[in-house]
């Protein structure tokens, strides 16, 4: 099946029609930049610009950051709190004049990763997170998805641990590699002392240069980079909307 993919990040909107049963992306991904946070009428705009830029007439699943249920928003990070409470289903679906399934977007990520990508075939206890302008995550038991972890916002020093660990702040204080890994690997502590996967997947942008960084982590589970890199959120959202219609 066809689908175009959108995952929405905290600086841009990207998409891709997907192949799902292959995962591959069937042309270049379209990026339209945003602002963070993000206005409702500029995201319903900019997943508008991504239909029109491929000619999309068919579904559409879209990779939100926040808790998604439903396709309704519960809480929301960077984009912003005035999409919370929204039912963001039928608001992508007016703005684009097609089928709309909403996921959380690091479940989309996971998703992929769990069909193509370093989490398939794995059993037991895999943990996703990427790691871009906030952080994801997706933890999956036996194959299957516990929705909405939300890791990102375990809390650390009165704030939400994504704001002392996610790559956007390596970025912002300039760190080393081996200074963000410091603060990753405190994030890791953290995330292993509620969870205890047996697999830990990281994965967003930066883990193209994993190379670079992960001879610094020290934990408990092993650690693997994601296989689909920065495209596991539109193949993700894209097997949502997939999955959706059968």
């Amino acid at each position: 099946m066809k689908v175009l993919g959108i995952d929405i990040g905290g600086s841009a909107f990207k998409g891709a029609p997907v192949d799902t049963k292959t995962g591959r992306l069937l042309a270049e991904r379209h990026r339209v930049p945003i602002k963070s946070p993000c206005s409702i009428a500029e995201g319903a705009d900019a997943a508008r610009l991504i239909v029109h830029h491929f000619g999309w007439d068919g579904p559409v699943g879209i990779g939100f950051p926040g808790i998604v249920h439903e396709g309704r928003i519960g809480a929301v990070g960077n984009l912003g709190k005035q999409w919370e409470g929204r039912d963001g289903a039928a608001l992508f679906r007016r703005a684009t004049g097609r089928p709309v399934t909403l996921i959380n977007d690091a479940d989309a990520a996971g998703r992929a990763e769990l069909t193509f990508g370093a989490a398939k075939g794995k059993k037991g206890s895999v943990l996703l997170l990427t790691l871009g302008t906030g952080i994801g995550s997706a933890l999956f038991h036996e194959g299957v998805l516990f929705p909405n972890s939300e890791f990102g916002h375990i809390p650390h020093r009165g704030k939400p641990f994504e704001r002392y660990a996610s790559a956007a702040v390596r970025d912002r204080l300039d760190l080393s590699w081996k200074q963000w890994a410091g603060r990753l690997n405190e994030y890791l502590d953290a995330v292993e002392r509620l969870v205890s996967p047996e697999l830990i997947i990281l994965g967003g942008g930066v883990s193209k240069k994993h190379d670079k960084w992960f001879k610094y982590l020290r934990t408990r589970a092993r650690v693997v980079p994601a296989r689909m890199r920065n495209d596991a959120g539109i193949v993700g959202a894209a097997l949502a909307a997939a999955a959706a219609r059968r």
